[in-house]
């Protein structure tokens, strides 16, 4: 059954949203088996690359105690050489492997969820502390699965490293007598075909951790309906005031188209429903412009405040009734409208003071 926040099922897929916000808190999809697969594939690679250099270290280490055993004193001033030159050559010798270590536990964590940095997980917060919280999560399930996860991984590695070690066993008399680099040749193999095996079985459970910790991940991201209706306004805002938002803007609009309709040369009307305004400049223009249009409330308010400036109004319900589907506010009127709002023009031109008889 789905998870329940507040009532509701958490049934839906989470948002691009809420993924990011779990991001920035540092809230990801990681399996802490992959570094570990990854730094196993690395080590053999590693000791693949680089056998012959390996070789040559341990065989260094082992010539520089074994041969000296017959020569080895105890007295204080004798043990901090040996020592100091065992510690150089060792670490001359894992130096390399530790780096190619550290560089691919980094890069296993950022393959799985790229670059991240975030202080939220570093603040302090009261259930970190809480002996109570704690205990809580020393019990929780989740603590339950890691720690069998981690015996599994030590039982299986711990297997497969006993197996290879008692398979090889009867090669050990012979080593007795043998030289030292043929001691540290099958020093070398063994580690090698351990840690091959061991890299595959835990290659073969962090694949099966991955996938797991992305399904439980995606699964406690989900969201219940209200969830994302509560995301859906915070990100688009609320359809009630986006509403209001909206008609303030039409009112803004309308109070702008009303200061240009005493500018306008005529109204033309159908008489009662359509009202539209147009202006025609001669010397500025190349077709008459719709300024102003309307229908309804909207198309008295044009024509009473015509006749406040005493701009003409013509009545013509099909050139109206054009002019209101097919030229948007601002718009200039099409080519097959021409003659019709010429005659028009021509009418109210001859209407002025002063026109030609």
């Amino acid at each position: 059954m789905a998870e329940e926040s507040g009532g509701q099922e958490k049934t839906e897929e989470p948002t691009g949203r809420r993924l990011q916000e779990a991001r920035e808190k540092g809230d990801v999809a990681k399996s802490m088996e992959v570094p570990s697969a990854a730094v196993l594939l690395a080590s053999l690679l590693t000791l693949y690359a680089m056998s012959g250099f390996f070789m040559d270290q341990m065989y260094r280490l082992l010539r520089h105690y074994l041969g000296q055993l017959h020569a080895i004193r105890l007295a204080p001033a004798e043990i901090p050489a040996l020592t100091l030159e065992g510690m150089r050559i060792s670490f001359m010798t894992a130096g390399p492997l530790m780096l190619v270590v550290l560089l691919v536990g980094v890069a296993g964590n950022v393959l799985q969820f790229g670059f991240l940095f975030t202080t939220e997980k570093l603040a302090p917060k009261f259930e970190k502390i809480s002996p109570i919280e704690g205990v809580k999560r020393m019990f929780s399930l989740q603590m339950l699965a890691n720690t069998l996860k981690s015996v599994l991984k030590v039982v299986l590695v711990g297997w497969v490293a006993y197996h290879e070690v008692v398979k090889n066993l009867p090669r050990l008399a012979p080593l007795m007598d043998a030289e030292v680099r043929v001691i540290a040749a099958f020093i070398f193999e063994v580690s090698f075909w351990i840690v091959l095996k061991s890299a595959v079985v835990v290659v073969i459970l962090a694949l099966a951790d991955y996938a797991f910790q992305r399904w439980d991940y995606r699964k406690k991201m989900r969201m219940t309906k209200q969830e994302l209706k509560d995301e859906a306004k915070q990100t688009e805002g609320d359809p009630h005031v986006k509403g209001r938002i909206r008609s303030i803007q039409m009112e803004l609009a309308r109070r702008r188209m009303m200061e240009e309709v005493p500018k306008a040369d005529v109204v033309i009307t159908n008489p009662t429903r359509l009202a539209v305004a147009l202006r025609y400049d001669a010397a500025t223009m190349s077709a008459p412009q719709v300024v102003a249009k309307g229908a309804g409330v909207v198309a008295q308010r044009i024509k009473e405040k015509a006749r406040e400036h005493g701009v003409p109004l013509v009545e013509n319900r099909e050139l109206a009734r054009a002019l209101y589907k097919e030229v948007q506010i601002g718009g200039f009127i099409p080519e097959n409208l021409f003659q019709a709002v010429a005659e028009v023009l021509a009418y109210v031109y001859s209407l002025r003071p002063g026109a030609a008889a």
